[in-house]
């Protein structure tokens, strides 16, 4: 059996299906706030009780969904594509529905609602209730600086070098459910393409990006689109 490499990129529209809101209206706002006020170090800084108060709302939504026949589709690939050759799959989500449908194979790039960071020491930790600027790191006990474990803008996403080594050696490049807007991830399809590796690049979505980049489009929502990729992959009857 040949080996071969496929990396999976998630984006917004898998949990979309599920429920989660994007909280980003047309306008910009994210629950009619500003993102500068919630989603930057600098608003975390200013009202450290603001912040905690929205990603508490988004934390407690999590307890309202589930995962999706896309997330459960994603876990029976990792499990079929063993021996086969690597897998990987990145979300840009900061939910656990990859998780709660069984994928392991998993890295948050923008980071998780149900974890906390510490400011000062850097230490992270699993929370799953609501969070305060009150609260003191259990590492360095330092209080007033556990902030939500979420990448915000102007900050560098997790996982960066495990990746790019991924898409270094990527035979097969999924993204579903993403815009292509959001950098770096939107520039994760052409890394993949120029690999040296005549890397197979795939997009699901229902609304496609149009990118040239792509070899194959699936127009459609991922609960309909990742079954359409597994026939693909040849990978319907495993898994």
């Amino acid at each position: 059996m040949i080996r071969r490499n496929l990396v999976v990129l998630t984006g917004a529209g898998i949990s979309a299906e599920s429920g989660i809101s994007t909280f980003r209206d047309a306008g910009g706002l994210w629950e009619n706030h500003r993102l500068e006020d919630v989603a930057t170090p600098e608003g975390f800084e200013a009202d450290p009780d603001l912040v905690h108060r929205f990603y508490n709302a988004r934390r407690a939504q999590l307890h309202q969904v589930a995962p999706n026949a896309a997330h459960f589709a994603l876990a029976a690939l990792e499990r079929a594509w063993a021996g086969r050759g690597d897998f990987l799959l990145v979300t840009q989500n900061v939910d656990d529905l990859h998780e709660r449908a069984g994928s392991a194979r998993l890295l948050h790039m923008h980071g998780e609602l149900r974890r906390l960071r510490c400011a000062a020491c850097g230490h992270t930790h699993r929370h799953e209730d609501e969070a305060g600027a009150h609260l003191a790191c259990p590492a360095c006990g330092e209080e007033g600086g556990m902030r939500p474990d979420i990448v915000w803008f102007g900050e560098i996403p997790y996982h960066m070098d495990d990746i790019a080594a991924a898409l270094d050696v990527a035979d097969i490049f999924c993204a579903i459910g993403t815009s292509g807007l959001v950098y770096p991830a939107a520039g994760f399809a052409a890394e993949a393409r120029h690999n040296g590796r005549g890397c197979t690049l795939i997009e699901i979505n229902p609304n496609p990006t149009g990118a040239a980049v792509f070899d194959h489009v699936i127009a459609a929502p991922a609960t309909r689109g990742v079954a359409d990729f597994l026939r693909f992959l040849d990978l319907e009857e495993d898994a």
